[in-house]
């Protein structure tokens, strides 16, 4: 019988029951800035921008009187500007710069084709948050009827980056994923699936190889990481051991925990590797810090507002944000209290790390205010407007997997260039598929649906937008690539638009080349 396994779901489901409505949204984010304000006071940056006034105003005053200080003191920062003006200081072993003490931890962040990676701290704080969070996630289950009590005691396998990180002397770098897996709770280690030595493990093709062998040996119920590297590590052990399905080597396979990217588009392609449905929950965890999670079926990520992390909401648009999408200087800047519902906004965020009104890159929209529940639509930088077309992410995301279906294929990666000619503007599809499909229908029906979704396209497709093609590749050469770069595994992922001309020779040039 299941003792442990009934225990942890009991105390699941009495967990669910202590639960309380959170209606005052702003009331708890005002908290969390009082908690951050005055952790983050002593250091350099807090004496800078009078953090000691704000958290008075805050603490004292009924209105939003310490939300137009703090916009009024602290600037806004993209990564570039906290580094330059702050966090170059913390790498170079200063104490009490943005957040109290010494960072001895630095999450490695960048897309696949920029030169150097950001440098992100991750606290003690934060990773105390990041767990947290995670432990919320997994009480949130209880919203989730029929579990069998047997589930809990079952192997979670969260395929991540290595925990073996990088000595810089002073501090220590990796990837956030392995970071945090190195230091997670010893009662949770009985669980916790590579295990501790495949985990460290910095070869990513060597790891999935080592956790293909043991796979036989382990009862999964869980599955946590990027919708790419989980696919090909579940191919690669249906292989090894000659069988139909994921289902057949991990029978009590129930839940994937998925992030990172848009899922959808990887969905069709991932149904086929199952023996039966399961479970999926929505996550967003980013470098900077655990964002949001799904708490329930059939819901959207709801923001995690009462554990370290204090959001602002920037309207993206062009008042805000220029062609490239970059930032001006002073956007509007909102609580969550004044956002909108269908409206998208960046996000700006304050956090136990030691970021503070930070531009972490990501477009949001609200689909419930009264729950802070949201999607993510894209990236400030990952969308395409060239001429006015105001083409996200999201829209993309939305036309892949209508094609899947449409066409009954797998589409895994794909990327979209965007490029200035003589006069007229062009959107370049290259489509990552291992299944048969005409370039000229695809692209047709992309094209098509693109129309139908998104009001600005099917205008500028009339006029200004007139050279609109596809190239169908092996799914591998978006892998390779990446391999190129030294960005495979982990929480990396192929950017899904590219504009920036030295990211497109790059990527045309290995095209060429392979």
């Amino acid at each position: 019988m299941a003792i442990v396994g009934n225990i942890v779901k009991r105390g699941i489901g009495l967990s669910g029951l202590m639960k309380r409505p959170k209606s005052n949204l702003a009331k708890i984010q005002r908290k969390t800035l009082v908690k951050l304000l005055n952790k983050g006071r002593f250091t350099q940056f807090g004496e800078a921008f009078g953090f000691e006034d704000i958290m008075n105003a805050a603490l004292y005053s009924s209105d939003k009187e310490f939300y137009t200080k703090y916009k009024k003191q602290v600037p806004v920062y993209d990564y570039n500007k906290m580094y330059k003006d702050w966090w170059h200081k913390t790498l170079e072993g200063e104490k009490n710069v943005s957040w109290v003490g010494s960072i001895k931890y630095f999450a490695l962040s960048s897309g696949t084709s920029e030169a150097a990676s950001k440098h992100i701290p991750v606290t003690k704080d934060m990773v105390k948050a990041i767990h947290r969070t995670s432990i919320r996630q997994i009480l949130a289950l209880s919203e989730y009827k029929n579990l069998p009590s047997e589930l809990f005691e079952k192997g979670y396998l969260m395929l991540g980056g290595s925990t073996k990180l990088q000595d810089k002397g002073d501090y220590f770098e990796g990837d956030l994923s392995g970071i945090t897996a190195g230091k997670i709770p010893f009662w949770f280690e009985r669980f916790y699936k590579p295990g501790k030595k495949i985990a460290e493990t910095k070869d990513w093709s060597e790891k999935l190889d080592k956790i293909t062998k043991k796979a036989k040996d382990w009862d999964i119920g869980f599955i946590v990481g990027v919708p790419a590297w989980i696919q090909i590590l579940m191919e690669k052990i249906i292989k090894e051991y000659n069988v139909k399905n994921i289902h057949e080597v991990w029978p009590n396979l129930e839940i994937f925990c998925h992030g990172g990217v848009s899922f959808e588009p990887y969905k069709q392609g991932f149904e086929k590797l199952l023996g039966r449905p399961i479970i999926y929950i929505e996550t967003y965890l980013a470098s900077e810090g655990f964002m949001a999670y799904q708490t329930a079926p059939d819901t959207d990520m709801a923001l995690v507002l009462n554990n370290g992390i204090f959001f602002e909401f920037i309207p993206f648009n062009e008042e805000n944000f220029d062609d490239d999408g970059v930032m001006i200087e002073k956007p509007e800047t909102l609580m969550i209290d004044e956002v909108e519902e269908g409206v998208e906004y960046a996000l700006l965020i304050s956090t136990v790390s030691g970021a503070w009104r930070y531009l972490i890159g990501d477009t949001i929209k609200f689909t419930n205010k009264k729950k802070a529940e949201i999607v993510i639509t894209g990236r400030t930088k990952h969308f395409l407007s060239l001429c006015g077309e105001h083409l996200s992410v999201d829209n993309m995301n939305k036309a892949i997997e209508l094609a899947c279906k449409k066409f009954d294929i797998d589409i895994r990666e794909f990327t979209v260039v965007g490029k200035k000619m003589d006069g007229t503007f062009g959107h370049h599809w290259y489509v990552g598929t291992d299944d048969n499909v005409d370039e000229q229908s695809l692209m047709t029906f992309i094209d098509e649906t693109l129309c139908e979704i998104n009001d600005d396209y099917p205008v500028e497709r009339k006029h200004a937008l007139r050279d609109v093609n596809m190239k169908v590749l092996k799914t591998k050469t978006f892998y390779q690539f990446m391999e190129s770069k030294g960005k495979t595994g982990g929480q990396n992922k192929f950017p899904r638009v590219l504009k920036n001309t030295a990211q497109i020779q790059e990527w045309e040039s290995y095209l060429a080349n392979n």
